[in-house]
């Protein structure tokens, strides 16, 4: 059983904040101990830059740095490290994707399949691209529920789409997306899938290698991780097809004033200095995750949000956005006809924190029929009391209001 005191004692932020409240992991976890001091740690006692230097401190950031890919590739059930890079996170990641491998592939005519549930990050980026390329960009609807209608996405496929960009978890909804139906439905068809693994990463086992996705995106910052640094998981069969996104040094074999040649994935993708603390950070993170029972921990996250729906719909003139099959701890939500701002900041007043807005997601909620909602999003150190605290004030707000 997930014990959250217990797990929250591992997180400082909750010693220096005495009450806090924190429903906002959706956007970022909050960090361990164990990640604060390893980064800490670095700086302290390894800081170097890597893969070139030959003294000791170089040499050992250069070991600890790389050893990260094998952690990762184990991590996610990959078949091979080197089909682990390293991004400043999600974002760059399916920019990546976008512009070194889809962008010399897609021409006028073809297209690009999302759904309508898809984060800014995995939407803008093709959509760019079919702007750029004279391409379509197909979206996938999203029924009233809050769940991809999975019968049309074999109908949005066919011989002209060039990539399925899917999430695995919507981070406005908490629906949780069957993505291995997706991938195969995909793949009958030959069309290479993203998965934006953002909101699944943390607890879901991904297992890349049986999933078959051709490429495979997370951040750190949403796994108890560091800030700045990300995960792109590109197929071992892709990697040669995956071309350099930045320039500079560190991912070159020969420079020549006429023309230049690049070093190998994952290494085209790491130009410059990477952000070698943050990626052992994230090493530490993974580390912390691997002591965490991962079916215990979706139990509790989707349990807090089945008891947040249960308590929420006890106050009336409240309504929760969707109502999956499916859904892990990710509830939105509106009270009356109160802004979500308004009601998020008097939570704030209360020491609780929770997301209002429209969670990068514009066009969905859209869809929905609303421009921004309430967001709690819950995590191993939350509990059935702090959302008993978060109930009344909601309740005291209600009736402030009314």
């Amino acid at each position: 059983m997930i014990d959250p005191q217990f797990i929250k004692s591992h997180f400082p932020v909750f010693r220096h904040h005495a009450g806090l409240i924190y429903f906002d992991n959706a956007a970022t976890t909050q960090r361990p101990g164990v990640v604060i001091d390893k980064l800490n740690d670095f700086y302290s006692r390894g800081n170097a830059n890597i893969h070139r230097g030959l003294y000791g401190l170089s040499v050992n950031a250069t070991t600890n740095y790389e050893a990260v890919r094998e952690k990762v590739r184990d991590f996610i059930g990959g078949k091979t490290k080197e089909s682990v890079a390293f991004t400043r996170g999600t974002t760059e990641a399916i920019n990546v994707v976008a512009n070194t491998y889809l962008k010399p592939r897609i021409g006028a005519g073809d297209n690009v399949v999302i759904s309508a549930m898809e984060h800014h990050s995995n939407l803008i980026p093709w959509q760019q691209l079919c702007l750029q390329k004279d391409a379509e960009l197909r979206i996938i609807p999203v029924a009233d529920t809050g769940e991809v209608v999975i019968d049309a996405v074999n109908d949005y496929l066919d011989r002209k789409t060039k990539m399925l960009a899917i999430t695995h978890i919507s981070n406005t909804l908490g629906t949780v997306n069957p993505v291995d139906k997706m991938v195969d439905i995909a793949h009958r068809k030959k069309v290479p899938v993203l998965v934006d693994a953002a909101q699944s990463a943390c607890f879901y086992p991904l297992e890349v290698a049986s999933l078959d996705c051709e490429f495979l995106a997370f951040s750190g910052h949403k796994i108890f991780g560091p800030f700045g640094v990300g995960v792109l998981y590109t197929r071992p069969d892709l990697i040669e097809d995956m071309l350099p996104y930045n320039y500079g040094g560190g991912m070159i074999t020969h420079v020549g004033f006429d023309e230049s040649t690049f070093m190998p994935y994952p290494y085209n993708l790491e130009a410059g200095t990477p952000q070698i603390a943050e990626v052992i950070g994230l090493a530490e993170a993974i580390d912390y995750l691997r002591q965490v029972d991962k079916t215990e921990a979706i139990d509790h996250v989707s349990g807090l949000a089945a008891y947040f729906i249960e308590e929420l719909n006890k106050i009336g003139k409240s309504a929760v956005i969707a109502s999956p099959k499916e859904r892990t701890g990710i509830v939105s939500f509106l009270l009356d006809n109160i802004h979500p701002h308004d009601v998020a900041t008097f939570l704030a007043e209360d020491n609780i924190a929770v997301r209002a807005g429209h969670h990068c997601t514009q066009p969905l909620l859209e869809q929905m029929g609303v421009r921004a909602t309430l967001r709690a999003s819950f995590s191993i150190y939350n509990t059935r009391e702090e959302i008993d605290r978060m109930t009344d004030k909601l309740t005291e707000i209600q009736r402030f209001w009314s």
